[in-house]
């Protein structure tokens, strides 16, 4: 059974939807105000392959991820670009789009816009204030009353006490308690607006996500996920605005992926030391980078350098070496791939594992390996198991030749082709050291030469993160 690390819990628990049928995950997305990084990547491999487990382990799964396409950082930025606010996120959810799929990251089934919803988000926070846990704080703003929650900080495990100890009241504010958040803020000069009981506003980021859930998925949530930093306080904030709006848990697996680092800090845009998506893939290819962001397992942080992202590519090429050649079985054979279907799951079903599963990955390719001289039949159908387990982290989905020989830039392919006829006609003459000569030229030149069975010999590109 699939057991999973509950955030709100602190420990790991049986997985056991409402209905194995109709699994509801949400996940926060992100906010549009500039292109994602690849700390935003980390949140998107991660919980696609989450949903791509689901599915392949037999579950239904209906996955909404938002767009928060209304906040003071999308306000701020329209402002510094002069620009409108709804043509800036059009562009940039454009722009995601194209992020999302150059990455292999399958659309989630509800894309829901904050901005499409604030009529489902004033009519939650009019629940909060007919319950008497929302209040006006005489300037418009509209707060939520945390003393009127009693397990405020349940799930990033903090207690109110320590958390009033580092909260100050500034005395340009109307909140009853420093720790009151806001659900609906007032109109403010030439920013975007909507009608509502408390005057014209727009809503609070939390309730966002609040709202936009609950319209697209049942009560409780199955699954509601998204970086460790959204922890505290915006899925803090949800939990209390939600549990108090309807009596009733509001969701029941919380999961947070680990952060993407540099060196000791997290890749942030306010650090100055993010590296966007769109850069990084002028860079690596995608599977690279999926395999560098999966390698660790999604709850630790990873680190991004050019030595890690090496070593992902070289990891790739020992899975996409192993296919080469193979050719295409049609389909796996089930008895042969059982003791690795079966190791495979063990490891994914541990809150989803994935180091672990990728060392079943290896261990099958040195099953390939072994039996290809001898049962090439035998070889093909693990090597179409390996490409059926490999799919869940959304690698293997190349063709091995134009992966091997596809990375890196400088030198072109009939240059290339040309050379390797000639070192083919220098060994067939016997001309060793006039092959061993072009067989540096193409290494010189990033090109790797590698001899098989008799005299026929192929090639591969050495990574250009390594040039």
């Amino acid at each position: 059974m699939l057991q999973i690390f509950n955030t709100r819990t602190r420990r790991m628990e049986p997985f056991e939807p409402t209905d194995p049928k109709a699994v509801g995950i949400y996940v926060c997305g992100v906010t549009v105000y500039d292109d994602c990084h690849l700390g935003h990547a980390r949140m998107l491999v991660v919980f696609d392959m989450v949903v791509r487990y689901l599915r392949q382990a037999g579950y239904g799964v209906r996955y909404v991820r938002n767009l928060t396409d209304i906040d003071d950082k999308i306000i701020r930025r329209a402002i510094e670009l002069g620009e409108p606010v709804d043509r800036l996120t059009r562009r940039l959810i454009d722009r995601f789009h194209e992020d999302q799929k150059a990455l292999g990251i399958a659309p989630p089934d509800v894309e829901p816009c904050a901005t499409e919803h604030i009529e489902a988000m004033i009519r939650l926070i009019e629940r909060l204030w007919d319950r008497g846990v929302a209040y006006s704080g005489g300037n418009g703003d509209v707060y939520f009353r945390v003393d009127r929650f009693p397990t405020y900080g349940t799930l990033s495990g903090r207690r109110l006490e320590e958390l009033r100890a580092g909260s100050r009241i500034g005395i340009d504010e109307t909140k009853a308690d420093p720790l009151d958040f806001v659900l609906w803020k007032a109109a403010k000069p030439n920013e975007p607006a909507w009608p509502s009981p408390w005057g014209k506003g727009r809503p609070g980021w939390h309730i966002e996500c609040s709202a936009m859930s609950m319209t697209h998925l049942d009560l409780p949530i199955d699954i509601h996920g998204g970086g460790q930093d959204l922890e505290f306080p915006h899925h803090e904030n949800e939990v209390a605005q939600s549990e108090a709006a309807t009596g009733q848990p509001f969701v029941r697996y919380w999961i947070h992926n680990g952060f993407v680092q540099v060196g000791q800090d997290k890749m942030a845009k306010s650090q100055g030391n993010f590296m966007t998506i769109r850069e990084a893939l002028t860079r690596y290819d995608r599977e690279t980078l999926r395999f560098w962001l999966l390698a660790s397992h999604y709850r630790s942080p990873v680190t991004f350098s050019t030595e890690n992202l090496a070593q992902a590519r070289f990891s790739l090429e020992r899975l996409y070496l192993a296919l080469r050649g193979l050719g295409e079985s049609g389909s796996a054979d089930p008895a042969a791939l059982a003791p690795w279907q079966s190791r495979f799951a063990i490891a994914m079903d541990d809150d989803f594992n994935t180091p672990d599963a990728l060392a079943v990955l290896f261990d099958l390719v040195r099953e390939i390996n072994r039996v290809r001289t001898g049962d090439l039949e035998r070889a093909r159908h693990l090597g179409q198991g390996l490409r059926e387990l490999a799919r869940v982290f959304g690698f293997l989905e190349s063709d091995p030749e134009a992966f091997l020989k596809g990375v890196g830039g400088g030198v072109a392919d009939d240059w290339i082709e040309e050379r390797m006829r000639e070192r083919q006609q220098a060994r067939e003459a016997g001309q060793y050291a006039e092959a061993d000569r072009i067989r540096q030229q193409l290494l010189d030149a990033g090109i790797l030469v590698e001899d098989g069975p008799g005299k026929q010999a192929r090639w591969r590109r050495r990574p250009s993160i390594l040039s």
